[in-house]
């Protein structure tokens, strides 16, 4: 049996309520469970709900970068599991969460969902534990980093002509000039691009390592829109993944991000806001082009990921700063994107609307 990313019949569901932490290099003095309650406090309030009146629960983290196992289960008491909670967790970004919360949602078995994602960057070198996605045998035994592998797609894309250094820099400017307008950014302002980290990335060409946690409240027709004056509507949702080895890739492309848009129907009409997670540079490059975003599209107003990249938030973050510009007004059709593994390996796209009342 398959299940169609947008069927024919179904429920309509939207972001109704979004919040996050404000992004910082080193949260230390708090635990995960610390830093995730205020803001599960914040996104129920926005709705006026408590956790017990939450139809489902799902949340995004990794237990490689909180050091145990079963890590997930210690923030369940920051949402308060009695009475008993319906409730699923997935291992890698919350925007996974939000796609299993979107599911339950269609299916009709809840009206509400809570969803949230956190991740702790700062007790260990995160460039070493994220050799962890790659293939057990032959690439992670030699430890190439997040950004080393990042820089192979760089040079590949400056090879292929698709860009070059200065380019790249622009990129950077760009997303950390808007970050200032973000309160909840970890790093604004434009910047000089500084010194090499992995040729041909510089400082600026790569994400700030911090910690971080978001939440966003889900709901069903009229549920959503008595909670939520103007909801972003999830109107096509899907998620596909390039080949797990590096060496069978185009790195200068995401075919896996286009079949997801594409599923979606973020190709239907176009969009005005494109919230991408592309961690480095030369990323967005590639997603530009998948994605076939114009001039004309306001991409990453929040900063993106160059300006606040909290691990296993990330992506979750897309789609609640997607959804929290349509809530205000300042955009009618938006587009928001996750990724997971190195080099653009997994990708989520979703297509979020608003609706005028």
């Amino acid at each position: 049996m398959t299940t169609r990313t947008r069927p024919e019949a179904r429920r309509d569901v939207a972001i109704v309520a979004f919040a996050q932490t404000r992004h910082v290099r080193d949260s230390a003095a708090l635990s995960e469970v610390e830093m995730l309650m205020p803001v599960l406090h914040e996104v129920l309030d926005q709705v006026g709900l408590t956790a017990g009146e939450i139809g489902f629960t799902c949340s995004g983290s990794c237990d490689y970068l909180a050091g145990r196992a079963f890590s997930f289960t210690m923030a369940l008491d920051g949402v308060g599991a009695w009475p008993p909670i319906s409730e699923s967790h997935v291992e890698t970004d919350g925007a996974w969460a939000l796609y299993e919360a979107w599911v339950k949602l269609l299916t009709g078995e809840a009206d509400t969902a809570l969803v949230y994602s956190y991740g702790k960057s700062s007790p260990g070198r995160l460039r070493d534990v994220l050799t962890r996605q790659l293939d057990p045998y032959y690439l992670a035994p030699l430890w190439p980093d997040s950004v080393a592998l990042a820089a192979l797609q760089a040079q590949a894309l400056i090879d292929a002509g698709d860009t070059d250094e200065a380019a790249l820099a622009a990129v950077a400017g760009r997303n950390r000039t808007a970050a200032g307008a973000n309160p909840y950014a970890q790093e604004a302002g434009d910047r000089p691009q500084g010194e090499y980290v992995v040729r041909p990335l510089r400082r600026g060409d790569c994400p700030p390592v911090g910690d971080g946690a978001a939440a966003v409240v889900l709901a069903a027709g009229d549920t959503a829109r008595r909670l939520c004056e103007r909801p972003a509507w999830i109107r096509g949702m899907d998620h596909r993944i390039e080949a797990h080895a590096l060496g069978v890739r185009d790195l200068t492309d995401s075919p896996s991000t286009r079949l997801a848009a594409e599923r979606a129907g973020a190709f239907d009409a176009p969009v005005d806001t494109a919230e991408l997670h592309a961690p480095f540079t030369s990323q967005e490059v590639v997603l530009r082009k998948a994605l076939g975003l114009g001039d004309d599209v306001a991409v990453n107003p929040s900063g993106g990921p160059l300006a606040a990249n909290p691990v296993m938030a990330a992506g979750l973050i897309r789609l609640g700063e997607a959804a929290a510009r349509i809530h205000r007004g300042a955009s009618r059709r938006a587009l928001a994107h996750a990724t997971s593994g190195p080099c653009l390996q997994q990708n989520l796209v979703a297509v979020l609307e608003g609706e005028d009342r």
